[in-house]
């Protein structure tokens, strides 16, 4: 009984980390799920793939807000990422710490 609250708890957690309406809307009012979306490859990888691919790396936040706001090219290939000028360095930061949580 236990096991099953703490699974449900758990799944909860990830649920509302995934669903987050405040970064869902920051994500689609700066125009990223143009391009990318949480669970699947769009134009760019997935949300939960740059979690996984960045999860526990040094650095890993800056060098994303990094990309977001001024580009990035050769991480997923040869489509570059191109910069994101309506997005402030705080809300790049906020959008990337959101996409760090998803993995």
């Amino acid at each position: 009984m236990k096991r099953a609250l703490v699974l449900t708890l758990a799944a909860s957690w990830a649920m509302q980390a995934w669903a987050s309406p405040d970064m869902l809307a920051l994500a689609k009012a700066k125009n990223c799920l143009a391009c990318h979306s949480v669970d699947s490859r769009v134009v760019g990888p997935a949300y939960k793939s740059v979690a996984r691919k960045y999860a526990g790396k040094p650095g890993a936040e800056h060098m994303l807000v990094d990309a977001v706001l001024h580009g990035h090219v050769g991480t997923w290939g040869k489509i570059p990422m191109p910069p994101n000028t309506d997005v402030t360095p705080a809300q790049a930061k906020e959008l990337v710490a959101w996409i760090l949580s998803l993995k």
